[in-house]
């Protein structure tokens, strides 16, 4: 199963149509890491099938019918979907808590925004990949990015892309 990794799209609706576009025929699911949740109508306008979570700073975040984080399953692997990395001091007392459910060996895998960092890094037996953000410039010096992700039984392809060039910015291969 192939998804798209996107986040922190901050409103620049722009960068995230030309994000879904890369993705789009490559494809089967779409999944958005927060900041900003309403940005999602462009994936609905384009008819994508797509999945998400809030923001922590999001007024969705603070609204208990709404999942801060969620684990899905991709072809047979378990993965965390979350804003950020660990707990975070605007968590409901329902929120899923990373770091219990990847201590607890629940998750193989956490898909995270929040840090506008693009990285792919596996520690302690857990694939942990960030897409990036998508906003034309970052302070902390980022191009703008995007993930793909191939999940297939015997292992996981992971690579983030810039937004610019479609060059590789990071790549890993995963095996249980």
């Amino acid at each position: 199963m192939k998804v798209g990794l996107l986040s922190d799209s901050h409103g620049e609706l722009e960068n995230l149509r030309r994000a879904a576009k890369a993705l789009a025929n490559k494809v089967e699911l779409i999944v958005h890491l927060g900041d900003d949740w309403d940005d999602c109508r462009v994936l609905e306008e384009m008819g994508l099938k797509f999945i998400r979570v809030p923001g922590v700073f999001s007024s969705y975040y603070q609204d208990p019918r709404i999942a801060n984080r969620r684990i899905e399953e991709f072809n047979r692997w378990k993965v965390l979907l979350s804003h950020t990395l660990s707990s975070h001091q605007n968590d409901l007392p329902q929120d899923i808590k990373p770091e219990d459910v990847t201590a607890q060996e629940k998750v193989e895998v956490v898909l995270y925004g929040h840090t506008h960092i693009p990285k792919i890094e596996e520690s302690q037996g857990i694939l942990w990949v960030n897409p990036g953000h998508l906003k034309p410039v970052d302070k902390k010096g980022y191009p703008p990015s995007y993930a793909l992700l191939d999940f297939a039984p015997q292992g996981i392809q992971a690579k983030v892309f810039g937004l610019e060039e479609g060059e590789v910015l990071a790549e890993k291969s995963f095996h249980k």
